[in-house]
């Protein structure tokens, strides 16, 4: 009967989610409904499954606008009519255009225009003529009554759901609410009336009604939520694709593991059949035929995630974690019990990515290929500042309501208003974007499923999310972007450059036994390492003097949050020094989790658990964890899973409360665990990075820059390239590059480090020198770049035109003179050199005070010299960060370069801060600040602080226990005096 539903996915315009709409139709006595959301299919196959478990005939179709005009609506009679409306919107959003007034002739769909917008003698035979209740005294008259349905469009249902609606369509037009005119917003009737009240307004016209129930009745859905949707096959046939997957499987087995190794073939060969079993063997082929793309690119990629549980991917180069050695099962990754799909996950450097995607949509058909999609929702301070823009309430007023609620200032009906809706408007949805990485790739043209979006970067993205994707069969694959793997690609890159050499860092199992990176592990020397070069995993690595890859593994692991604050972090390090403090509560723990020394690390150990203690067999204990996880909903599911656990404990005759004592940990844990092949994917990029910073480090400092660092700002960056022995050189505009180079030792900084520099003057400069040689004066350069004089200024204040040998001040002059008011065109075809009268200046004192002021000013931070330099005093601290050990339990006074912080919450709620410096020497050092030093001396970011406190040992990591500390005063500028 309803046959214009709107849900929250009509965005800024509708108000009720799926479940509410569902929850409306079964309580109104409603037994069909279609759900027609403006330009969108986003929610359509949710509201079908929502509808299919009520035991409501859920149809679906599509509401056509342009802006605030409605044309029609298309319902669709069947799956066929579904994509019909996809393809059309799909076909608008593409071309970016209007959509015309009348619709095509579509096949599968009706047809339902608002009155009054079309005459009834020129429709079609799918095509009608949709009228509200208050609009039936005008066709009492009319002959032509059988092309007229009932048409009650739904957007709220109360009176606050009303004001909602009127307060999302001020946000979506920018608009005061005061402001928004009538057709810019629904009247209040669209509401969600009873049946029996709906039909009760259209009792004199019983056509209407018949109309109506006839058309629902011609619309059938049969959707299937339970079937696979992913590109089928490979080769063609899902028969040549199981001979050819095994034949790259043991292909591998014989690169990886060689010719004898019987325990890796049974592995392989039972992977496989369960693979074909579960019809996956399209899925690692598409994966690998990927991965083969990038490999004869040359792209450094990293396979990771629970597909490093499969020896297949493994023996394919998907991964570069054995899963025999770190004793990984593959029912964590594939299982026949499993409900939702598995994805691989693969990183690549975020340079290259652009060109996998661009590999995978011409690769696989179009129209199969898409983006996923998300879904960007209203989240707490940016409803405030929206209801507070629609509200006309001043920037001061907003903010003051973001940053202090509870301001008595705050108390007036305006701002009552806007915090009453604030809980309505938590994650609703705002505005569909695009999923960070997933890919998908369909059997059937994927408009069977949504409509396609066509954000700026032009390909094309489903409308529903990965939650979705996964509900009705799609496997996505994930092409994640990652600096870290940058650093790897340009570092090999920048080594063959400067030294002649190629380096080959696949294979990686070779580094983890090379003394020199175990020293550089041990010692925590990690700077620019993907994933260990954090404060806190430096920390870690110290503590527990690592210096071999399992402990590394599980070091990855171990420093999340959930398993370091509930106190296994310490438990686990304690263990590792003495394991004489090892206490199994069953030998089963001494079995499986003797590696870990009895401390559950890694979301496998609930398996191993579950398994080898409690009897489930490995398809159950992986839907235990991922129940336990909050994965999976299915309470009944987790409780006969749980059921069986205790049966077979009992069964075994173990003690009751050692059983459940067993389970609470594993519940406890599950929900902020790890995966342990992620941990060691993630341990293989350390090793491949620690490899390159081992034997090449300043090469690999200057591919860390050129992919815009890591966890640090830049300057930690560059004061280790220096440490390395580099000379770290100022951008040159006859030497540098858009980026960093390194010429022998010789580290030029890229122009792309100046803060004011304009991009495409930094692509201009080393474009026009490669076409027609290096430049000869201050002239030559003006005139063969065409660069006015604001960014000819910047370039001279920070060195980058010192090759003419005239010091800054004088070039300074000389460029006004020259550009004052002047605008120059870019000649690079100068015939003879030009010449320019220069002024004669009296000797103009420079200093490296200055130069330090105009790098801190152009750069963010000192490069001739340090900050040390800068500070007024010429103490530097009572001792080095290399001498902390020696001094544990002394309070001594530190000097600082402040390099980051991290801001926690104790138990009792009050905040403390753990801080990281470098010393004068360019050494790390770390302290930390409890709440009542940290409330008398705050820190308040960067600069050279004087610190007093009390020196600390923890597992034999140092760190400074802060009483006081503050900001040193520096050298005035002499730049302003």
């Amino acid at each position: 009967m309803l046959l214009n539903v709107h849900s929250y996915y009509s965005l800024r315009y509708g108000t009720l989610s799926i479940e509410q709409l569902v929850a409306g139709l079964q309580a109104r006595g409603y037994e069909t409904a279609v759900l027609t959301d403006i330009n969108n299919s986003t929610g359509s196959l949710a509201f079908l499954k929502a509808c299919n478990a009520a035991g409501i005939k859920g149809l679906v179709g599509i509401e056509i606008r342009n802006e605030d005009e409605l044309l029609y609506i298309g319902i669709a009679k069947n799956e066929l009519g579904f994509k019909e409306l996809n393809d059309w919107v799909t076909k608008h959003n593409k071309q970016k255009i209007n959509y015309p007034k009348a619709a095509p002739h579509f096949q599968h769909c009706f047809v339902v225009y608002p009155f009054g917008a079309m005459s009834s003698i020129a429709l079609k035979e799918h095509e009608y003529i949709g009228i509200r209740h208050y609009q039936l005294n005008k066709i009492k008259m009319s002959k032509t009554i059988g092309k007229y349905v009932l048409w009650q469009p739904i957007s709220f249902i109360s009176k606050a759901d009303y004001t909602l609606h009127q307060q999302l369509r001020a946000i979506d037009h920018n608009l005061l609410i005061s402001q928004l005119k009538p057709h810019q917003y629904a009247d209040a009737l669209e509401s969600f009336p009873s049946k029996a009240n709906l039909t009760k307004h259209f009792k004199d016209f019983p056509q209407i009604i018949y109309n109506t129930e006839k058309l629902l009745e011609q619309c059938n859905f049969s959707f299937d939520f339970k079937i696979q949707r992913n590109k089928k096959t490979f080769t063609g046939n899902q028969y040549d694709d199981k001979l050819l997957l095994s034949k790259y499987a043991f292909d591998g087995v014989q690169r990886r593991y060689g010719k004898a190794d019987k325990e890796a073939k049974q592995r392989v060969l039972k992977e496989l059949e369960i693979i074909d079993k579960l019809h996956f063997s399209s899925y690692f082929l598409i994966t690998d035929d990927i991965c083969k793309y990038a490999r004869s690119r040359q792209f450094h990629y990293v396979g990771r995630g629970s597909g490093a549980n499969s020896i297949v991917a493994y023996c394919l180069g998907i991964t570069d974690v054995c899963p025999i050695e770190l004793d990984l099962y593959f029912e964590r990754f594939l299982n026949p019990k499993r409900q939702s799909p598995p994805d691989f996950d693969v990183d690549f450097s975020w340079q290259d990515r652009d060109e996998m995607y661009e590999y995978i949509f011409h690769r696989y058909q179009s129209g199969h290929t898409a983006l996923m999609g998300a879904m960007s929702t209203f989240r707490s301070r940016s409803i405030i500042r929206e209801l507070g823009k629609v509200y006309g309430l001043p920037k001061a007023d907003i903010d003051r309501l973001v940053h202090e609620p509870k301001s008595i200032l705050n108390k007036h009906e305006i701002t009552t208003m806007i915090l009453s809706v604030y809980n309505q408007m938590e994650d609703f949805p705002n505005q569909r974007t695009i999923h960070s990485s997933g890919v998908l790739i369909s059997e059937l043209p994927l408009t069977h499923y949504s409509a396609l979006d066509y954000p700026p970067k032009g390909l094309p993205t489903v409308q529903y999310d990965m939650h979705l994707a996964e509900e009705i069969g799609f496997e996505k694959f994930d092409i994640l972007s990652q600096r870290g793997i940058g650093h790897i690609k340009d570092c090999k890159d920048i080594v063959k450059q400067n030294k002649g050499i190629v380096i080959d860092t696949s294979l990686p199992k070779r580094f983890f036994t090379d003394p020199k990176i175990a020293a550089q592990l041990k010692s925590a020397n990690t700077i620019g390492c993907f994933y260990i070069e954090s404060p806190a995993m430096r920390q870690l690595l110290t503590k527990l003097r690592c210096e071999d890859y399992l402990t590394l593994v599980a070091a990855s692991s171990i420093i999340r949050p959930g398993v370091s604050s509930s106190g296994m972090m310490k438990a686990y390090i304690e263990r590792h020094h003495d394991p004489s403090k090892v206490v199994y509560p069953h030998p089963v723990f001494e079995q499986q989790l003797k590696e870990t020394y009895g401390v559950m690390v890694y979301q496998e150990d609930v398996m191993k658990v579950g398994h080898h203690y409690g009897g489930l067999d490995l398809a159950d204990a992986d839907v235990l964890r991922r129940m336990m996880s909050g994965k999976s909903r299915s309470k009944k599911h987790l409780e006969e899973i749980q059921d069986k656990y205790f049966s077979h404990c009992e069964q075994m005759g173990y003690p009751v409360e050692t059983s459940t004592e067993i389970w609470r940990q594993m519940e406890s844990f599950a929900g902020y665990s790890f995966n342990k092949a992620h941990s060691a994917s993630f341990a293989v990029e350390s090793y491949q990075s620690l490899f390159l910073k081992t034997y090449y480090p300043m090469e690999f400092m200057v591919s860390v820059l050129n992919n815009y660092g890591g966890f640090y700002q830049r300057k930690v960056y560059v004061n280790e390239a220096k440490r390395a022995g580099a000379t770290i050189c100022l951008p040159c505009v006859n030497e540098s590059q858009f980026n960093a180079t390194i010429k022998d030792s010789d580290i030029f900084l890229g122009f792309d480090m100046l803060q004011n520099l304009e991009h495409n003057t930094a692509v201009l400069i080393p474009q026009e020198r490669r076409q027609n040689g290096k430049f000869t004066s201050l002239e030559n350069f003006v005139l063969r770049t065409g660069i006015g004089l604001e960014q000819t200024v910047v370039l001279i204040r920070a060195g980058a035109l010192r090759f003419v040998e005239v010091d800054k001040k004088q070039l300074l002059w000389e460029a006004h003179i020259m550009l004052c008011g002047v605008k120059v065109e870019q000649d690079n075809n100068l015939l003879f050199q030009p010449t320019m009268t220069k002024p004669v200046l009296p000797q103009l004192e420079n200093s490296l005070l200055e130069d330090l002021y105009d790098e801190i000013e152009l750069f963010g931070f000192p490069i001739s010299a340090s900050m040390f330099d800068l500070v007024q005093s010429n103490f530097r601290g009572e001792i080095m960060a290399d001498e902390m050990p020696r001094y544990e339990g002394k309070i001594v006074r530190m000097l600082g370069d402040f390099v980051a912080d991290k801001t926690v919450k104790t138990k009792k709620g009050t905040l403390m801060k753990f801080g990281t410096f470098l010393d004068a020497e360019g050494v790390f050092f770390d302290t930390v600040h409890f709440p009542p030093s940290l409330k008398a001396f705050p820190l308040y970011g960067n600069g050279v602080y004087l610190i007093l406190g009390k020196i600390v040992l923890d597992f034999g990591c140092p760190a400074l226990e802060v009483y006081k500390c503050a900001r040193m005063p520096l050298k005035n500028d002499p730049r302003s005096e």
